[in-house]
């Protein structure tokens, strides 16, 4: 299994922002799926956010229009940008790379917004 690294997690106020960024080895931009998931206690692990090979993204209802999901090919990253932080946002954050042939996904990083 190919470890994904996820970093930018943290501690921040209700109605800030953070960003994540997950690090894929590989060749980023042949993969078919990259996501961003979360968990938080209690709950069943969601999917936040997805952005296709294509560049065509999915947001979860919860989300859209606060958090955006981008790829940068050339640095084998994905992106999520998170904007006015809610308190339901706290979890853990996973980075997820899916092809026929791979199934990854990073350690996880934790987010909390307090309000």
């Amino acid at each position: 299994q190919v470890q994904l690294v996820e970093s930018g997690g943290g501690l921040v106020q209700a109605g800030g922002s953070l960003s994540l960024s997950c690090y894929v080895p590989g060749n980023i931009a042949s993969i078919n799926f990259l996501g961003w998931f979360r968990q938080a206690p209690g709950k069943q692990r969601e999917r936040v956010a997805s952005i296709l090979r294509d560049g065509s993204t999915t947001y979860a209802d919860s989300v859209k229009g606060r958090f955006t999901i981008s790829r940068d090919d050339a640095k084998s990253t994905i992106y999520l940008q998170m904007n006015s932080l809610k308190a339901e946002d706290t979890a853990v954050y996973y980075c997820n790379a899916k092809s026929l042939w791979r199934d990854d996904w990073g350690q996880g990083t934790q987010v909390t917004v307090s309000s």
